[in-house]
């Protein structure tokens, strides 16, 4: 029996997953998130700006703090969009080995796809039918089409949410026209996507953590119980609540939206960025089902460090 850790430096926050791994199983022991927000004032130069820089450094060190405090044996240390695009993300990787003794293993979207995706079919039952995964990252969005045996088709493209506000800084509250620019580019570059989605029939969207997350729990409050969703692994959006939150979200402000039950305020800006990228998938695919994993590219490696842990390098204790 032994403990395996595992640090998610996405774009938005920094997340710590710690398991006890008992034959070809695992039980998690903690999960806790950082919000760090790297690509803030950089993302689209393609650049780490240097308080995300810090606020990134500040934040490994806390999670390795944990990851001692919880007795660990070994800890992995995967880094996704903000990073591997950042023309100083290399630095950033060299400067966390060197200052905190983490090494960190930097992965290209198709690799996060497949890892988001055996996260997702440990909470999800993805049956025969062929389903679109979608995990909206603060740089990066991948999008699955897959059923519980096989992917058929995956890509990832720079789509994240962070990347998106920037570069069409929408009014607050956004505005149909902004709507309109920021659909007009995914239009455009979710093409292919789009076809194979049409392609494979499919009818059902899940998405992975992040957005999903908050939204599951802004409906959960509203219902009365906020935690509500935490108790499965997984959750079936109603569509007259997902609609209700949805038209919320779009008529406020950030000001409002800092105040509303079950959004938390790192997400209170990104979340309208995310919603205009779920409707537009609801808007120009027909889905019939809207669900939420809590699973995503953490699980998704501890189960492939369960089949084959010699791919990954392990950081240091």
């Amino acid at each position: 029996m032994k403990k395996i850790g595992i640090i998610d430096l996405g774009t938005n926050t920094f997340n710590l997953l710690l398991t006890q791994i008992e034959e070809q199983s695992y039980t998690i022991l903690h999960k806790t998130k950082i919000a760090v927000k790297l690509g803030q004032g950089g993302i689209n130069k393609g650049l780490i700006a240097q308080k995300a820089y810090q606020r990134g450094l500040d934040a490994l060190k806390s999670h390795k703090e944990t990851i001692a405090k919880h007795q660990i044996n070994e800890f992995y240390a995967i880094a996704t969009s903000a990073i591997r695009s950042a023309n100083n993300g290399t630095q950033f990787v060299n400067d966390v080995q060197e200052q905190l003794n983490i090494y960190i293993n930097i992965i290209d979207g198709k690799k996060e796809a497949d890892l988001i995706y055996s996260g997702v079919k440990q909470a999800i039952d993805l049956e025969e039918k062929p389903k679109l995964i979608i995990d909206i990252g603060g740089g990066s969005t991948e999008f699955i089409i897959a059923n519980s045996k096989e992917i058929f088709w995956k890509n990832s493209y720079q789509l994240g949410a962070a990347r998106l506000l920037e570069k069409f800084t929408p009014n607050d509250p956004i505005k149909l026209d902004d709507v309109n620019a920021i659909e007009s580019h995914l239009s455009a570059t979710l093409e292919d996507m789009i076809e194979m989605a049409e392609t494979y029939e499919v009818d059902t969207l899940i998405g992975s953590s992040g957005s999903f997350d908050t939204l599951a729990e802004m409906i959960s409050c509203k219902k009365g119980n906020c935690s509500a969703w935490k108790k499965q692994k997984h959750f079936d959006f109603d569509m007259h609540d997902y609609n209700e939150v949805q038209r919320l979200i779009y008529g406020s402000t950030l000001k409002e939206r800092l105040t509303m039950k079950g959004l938390i305020p790192m997400r209170s800006d990104m979340i309208v960025i995310a919603i205009v990228i779920i409707n537009y998938i609801l808007n120009t695919l027909t889905i019939h089902n809207l669900r939420l994993s809590s699973y995503a590219l953490k699980e998704g490696l501890i189960d492939t460090l369960l089949r084959n842990p010699h791919q990954w390098q392990k950081s240091s204790l």
